[in-house]
């Protein structure tokens, strides 16, 4: 399907010698080395739909880099397989390059003793995009990222946060259908980074573009991604969208409300409890399996009772997903 990721039972194992302590030890490994297998990615199921955003989250180590390692085509997977845009990554890697984009936090894909502006000249010629185009992008990267002011500035010469952003519009000169972003704000200003959620959510929801996200900014996610893919020591252990989370790992949430009437009688709607009742002030929190969500609590409970002041406390999204990281590893 175009603008799409599609993963089927990707696995990635690394072998490596076995390093043996002592001189002795360092012989032996010489004359009869010993291999260890390393699991990175095992048997990893997910789809992500054209003009979706997609958080793929997991502790450190736990496999997202590697998958978006044989994503763009960088490594081969020991079995299963993968399309991007139609395309098998690590088998057509030249057409796959020309269908994606990616940055990765720590890296730049530009040239280092550059200017900003020659570096993108260079992009624009091996990705065969015409001039008129390659000037109708860059103003309009400009106009969201605020690029012109540095553009002529040598890339070893700009802050982190004005590379990131360079290096988000070079991935996006050629106009691919999926872009992979592996941790792209790491150690950026809240001002920058609120600039390039900007930025990202203009080329999801107005260009249409394809998104694989990993980052451990949770706030990042909660702006971002309306659906997390979780994997801890390779294994995919959650799928599912913000909602489903909260409710499966953050049933904390609790609806404060000031009555208009603080003699009526207080009854409930379905799937929620009464946790405070003082005078005209009530709090409201989840009753059992089958609570509704925390937005669909405080609809029933606005329809239900005539209400002066109402207010919401919700688990946040970091204490949701170390409650999920916590069952995950217990799970392998």
């Amino acid at each position: 399907m175009s603008g799409s990721i599609e993963v089927r039972g990707l696995t990635r194992t690394f072998h490596t010698t076995v390093r043996r302590p002592g001189l002795a030890g360092a012989l032996r490994s010489l004359v009869n080395p010993e291999r260890a297998a390393k699991h990175a990615v095992v048997d990893v199921t997910f789809d992500v739909a054209p003009g979706e955003l997609l958080a793929l989250l997991g502790p450190n180590g736990a496999g997202k880099s590697t998958t978006i390692k044989m994503l763009t085509g960088i490594l081969t997977p020991t079995s299963g397989e993968a399309r991007v845009a139609g395309v098998v990554p690590y088998e057509e890697r030249e057409r796959n390059a020309r269908n994606i984009g990616a940055v990765f936090g720590q890296r730049t894909q530009l040239w280092w003793d550059l200017p900003v502006r020659e570096s993108f000249a260079i992009l624009r010629d091996i990705y065969e995009v015409p001039r008129a185009e390659h000037a109708a992008r860059l103003r309009e990267f400009d106009d969201l990222l605020e690029l012109s002011s540095f553009w002529d500035t040598r890339v070893r010469h700009l802050s982190l946060g004005q590379r990131v952003r360079c290096d988000l519009a070079a991935a996006l000169l050629h106009d691919p259908q999926v872009v992979f972003l592996d941790e792209p704000t790491i150690g950026m200003d809240v001002v920058v980074k609120e600039q390039v959620r900007e930025f990202l959510r203009n080329q999801v929801e107005e260009r249409g573009r394809t998104v694989l996200l990993t980052t451990h900014d949770m706030t990042e996610v909660e702006r971002l991604a309306e659906r997390v893919v979780l994997i801890n020591h390779g294994r995919l252990m959650l799928d599912g969208t913000l909602e489903e989370i909260r409710r499966k790992f953050g049933s904390t949430w609790q609806v404060r409300a000031t009555l208009a009437d603080p003699r009526a009688e207080v009854v409930p709607p379905p799937g929620i409890a009464l946790l405070r009742h003082d005078g005209p002030r009530a709090v409201f929190g989840p009753d059992g399996p089958e609570a509704p969500t925390v937005h669909q609590a405080l609809k029933a409970v606005i329809e239900r009772f005539e209400v002066t002041d109402i207010g919401i406390d919700e688990a946040d999204l970091e204490d949701v997903m170390r409650a999920a990281y916590v069952q995950a590893a217990g799970d392998t």
